[in-house]
């Protein structure tokens, strides 16, 4: 079975090529980068209209297969910004329809989960999920993914990338904020908000914008990383001595952070867990985790009818995780 995946839930493109094996046999992606601000869907999504074509041809070349040689197409049907959702649907459909081939619609959640331990050759572990909107601590139970923690506001790359732009930085300003961090020498008290098994961002986020005003940017910086990845510890700690799991999986566009890789990590190995971080290239949005995890769905029966809606809101635990036993 070859499956070809189409991941378009926000700012990426990406059409990944998998076997049933897990061989990845092609991953071409574009992104598209606002001239100011964040995301603009509409933006994003006409750019992935025009340029679909030519990413879903890179693969296919890359690969060295046609059309012909693909046994399904797999999608992301959320969750995800409603019109880039829509334009790989409707790339994913016109694909599915125009050459006989079977549909699958995944949880794009889902996928950053089974594309890390494809990769970490992991069976069932704790899923510390961080992305630009997600923020969510995961693991197998009773036959679907629950969620055993999470954010009541946004998402921790959110919190990131809406400080970054308040304070000057490019989207995505992941990556300046963490060199930024590697420079502070003072750590600036800001708003610890951990509910339970839930957290918080919003209150930190506006904290450290008016600390800007009195402290350095790189104390801000650091001070910001190590509340917000504590935060994050806390809630997956919890969860870990809840659910006695022995692997402890980081995932998402966030886990590019050594920082944030250092602290759970350190967090692992307090519980005798062992410390798995999904490797950069598939930490971003990619095509290869929807074609992976289209192949797993349809290996366990699983399909899409074609008038199937988008599902903007899909949540990570309304799946049932029929390929795991």
């Amino acid at each position: 079975m070859i499956v070809l995946g189409i991941e378009s839930t926000a700012h990426t493109f990406g059409v990944g090529i998998v076997d049933e094996e897990g061989n990845i046999l092609a991953d071409q992606r574009i992104q598209y980068r606002p001239k100011e601000g964040g995301i603009r869907p509409r933006e994003a999504a006409q750019m992935m209209s025009e340029r679909g074509a030519e990413v879903v041809k890179a693969a296919l070349d890359e690969a060295g297969i046609g059309m012909e040689d693909i046994d399904a197409v797999a999608f992301s049907i959320g969750p995800g910004l409603g019109p880039c959702l829509r334009t790989g649907a409707i790339v994913a459909r016109f694909l599915a329809k125009r050459f006989g081939k079977k549909l699958v619609g995944v949880n794009h959640c889902i996928a950053h989960i089974e594309i890390g331990k494809l990769v970490e050759r992991l069976e069932d572990p704790l899923v510390v999920y961080l992305s630009g909107a997600n923020t969510q601590i995961i693991a197998l139970a009773n036959g679907r993914y629950r969620i055993f923690g999470e954010t009541l506001d946004i998402g921790l790359g959110n919190l990131l990338d809406s400080w970054g732009r308040a304070v000057g930085i490019p989207f995505p300003a992941g990556p300046k904020i963490e060199e930024l961090a590697r420079g502070g020498k003072k750590f600036i008290p800001l708003p610890y908000t951990v509910k339970g098994s839930d957290l918080a961002f919003s209150g930190l986020y506006t904290a450290a914008v008016r600390a800007v005003k009195k402290h350095s940017i790189e104390d801000v910086a650091y001070s910001l990383q190590e509340v917000a990845f504590s935060m994050v510890a806390e809630v997956a700690e919890r969860a870990l001595a809840h659910t006695e799991k022995k692997e402890v999986l980081l995932v998402g566009g966030v886990a590019a952070n050594k920082r944030l890789q250092e602290i759970i990590r350190l967090m692992a190995e307090d519980h005798d867990a062992t410390f798995h971080v999904v490797p950069m290239k598939y930490a971003a949005d990619n095509g290869v985790m929807i074609a992976w995890t289209g192949v797993l769905m349809l290996k366990a029966g699983m399909e899409t009818r074609l008038d199937e809606p988008i599902n903007p809101k899909f949540r990570t635990d309304q799946v049932d995780v029929l390929w795991m036993k």
